[in-house]
């Protein structure tokens, strides 16, 4: 083929496209998030398209802040995916004396520890700040229990059995 009718974009080398983040959620799940959850996902989102993106951009196409243009654009992406999809499940109104979603549990294991655990949507799960996916080995364990029961819950490091302290809505 003769040259003239190649774009000379043609002749650089094809940039390796990153592939699509999968779903952590199983076929069929339905993609709960918590009320603060989704604000926070929707000013991330917001964060990104109205003040990143443009930022970004707007740099040199050479330099490394243009480099970083797919992986924004990805969890642009991802997370518009994710509020697509997702379901706000309101906060109880009435107390309840089960743990459900969105509830924040206080356990104490065997040895007077306590750990507070949050159970949100799989797209808002934050370890460092307790919020567990409601998909989690512990979040299942712990969902429908109520305050005082013990719960048996099997963590890497063995067999343990967690006393229900508090249960508590946001």
């Amino acid at each position: 083929m003769s040259k003239a009718f190649t774009r000379e974009s043609d002749d650089l080398p094809d940039r390796p496209s990153r592939p699509r983040l999968p779903s952590s959620l199983p076929p069929g799940a339905k993609n709960y998030l918590t009320p603060d959850g989704a604000r926070r996902l929707r000013e991330e989102l917001d964060y990104l398209t109205q003040v990143e993106r443009p930022r970004i951009a707007a740099s040199p196409p050479q330099s490394e802040a243009r480099r970083q243009l797919p992986g924004l654009d990805q969890r642009i992406h991802h997370l518009q995916n994710c509020l697509g999809s997702a379901v706000v499940v309101p906060p109880l109104v009435a107390p309840e004396e089960r743990v459900r979603f969105g509830a924040t549990i206080t356990v104490r294991d065997r040895s007077g520890d306590e750990t507070r655990y949050r159970i949100v949507g799989v797209d808002e799960t934050d370890v460092d700040r307790g919020a567990v996916s409601w998909l989690s080995p512990i979040a299942r364990a712990l969902l429908n229990a109520r305050a005082g029961q013990l719960v048996r819950f099997k963590f890497p490091s063995g067999d343990e059995e967690l006393k229900v302290v508090n249960i508590a809505y946001e």
